[in-house]
């Protein structure tokens, strides 16, 4: 059982900041696009990078004496110490006003910007709103509200009959993959990303009481921004924002849909069944 939640106290950490800074490197621009489908090529300086590589920029680093049983960082620290055992990325928002480029130093500038909690059917959720702004020497390149939900250790009920599912939506454009363990495993080595619920499969369905291992908030939203810059002849959204519905599961097909609808488009990834694991809206 997690221990009550003292709001209170959680939300003096509203307003703390922090920086951080890396280089954008050849490299790390070739392991995302392979990561992301997409041409490898011979990526030189001040080549673009894929629009969400400040995902795989100046990640915190801390020592494995200082590593949770789940692989994140012991809590404390610039995030506030939520009592709730499992952590997800929920969703956020991104404005993308410049590329990164090979060769960038790239610094971004964290803020707590929000603590709340709230009841759902899985019992209590705190969100934690982090604002980032990503510089370059060219100036800002992207600000981000990025949504972190804490939530309890509670398993599905077996007993319930599960409802239905709607019909799956259609889609103007799609593409599909498979959401294999190798892709997951780049993706947590990329944004040097240790939660265990990505690449270890006896922590995830034993302790986490999950199916399988999950795909990570982040890399669905990479694909989902990916998609939307390319129906646009490779110009990424002024603004993009986005949820995530339900996990998405290793091992069998995924999909990354698109639709146009008054002047923006609506944006998901979906299951092999079709249903949207995650939602998104991008405007230009």
């Amino acid at each position: 059982m997690s221990d009550k939640i003292d709001l209170d106290h959680l939300r003096q950490w509203i307003g703390r900041s922090t920086e951080a800074s890396d280089v954008v490197t050849k490299y790390l621009v070739m392991g995302l696009r392979a990561t992301l489908f997409q041409e490898i090529g011979e990526p030189k300086a001040g080549d673009a990078a894929p629009w969400t590589t400040h995902w795989c920029l100046a990640q915190p680093v801390f020592p494995m004496s200082q590593l949770s049983p789940d692989g994140h960082p012991t809590r404390g620290g610039f995030l506030p110490p939520v009592p709730l055992p499992r952590r997800m990325w929920a969703g956020g928002e991104l404005e993308f006003l410049d590329a990164l480029r090979i060769g960038d130093e790239a610094k971004r500038t964290s803020r707590i910007a929000d603590v709340t909690v709230k009841s759902g059917s899985t019992g209590t959720l705190c969100f934690v709103s982090v604002n980032h702004e990503v510089t370059t020497s060219r100036g800002v390149a992207i600000r981000e509200r990025q949504d972190i939900v804490y939530r309890e250790m509670t398993s599905t009920p077996a007993a319930a009959p599960a409802k239905a599912p709607p019909p799956p939506p259609a889609a103007q454009h799609r593409e599909s993959h498979v959401s294999d363990p190798v892709l997951l495993f780049r993706y947590s080595a990329l944004t040097f990303n240790g939660h265990r619920i990505h690449y270890d499969r006896d922590y995830v369905t034993k302790v986490e009481g999950y199916p399988g291992l999950i795909f990570h908030g982040p890399l669905q939203a990479a694909f989902i921004v990916e998609l939307a810059a390319k129906l646009r002849g490779g110009k990424p959204p002024k603004k993009f924002s986005y949820r995530g519905v339900q996990p998405l599961f290793e091992g069998s097909e995924f999909s990354i849909n698109a639709n146009d609808k008054d002047g923006a488009m609506e944006l998901w990834t979906a299951n092999a069944e079709g249903q949207p694991t995650m939602k998104g809206t991008a405007t230009w």
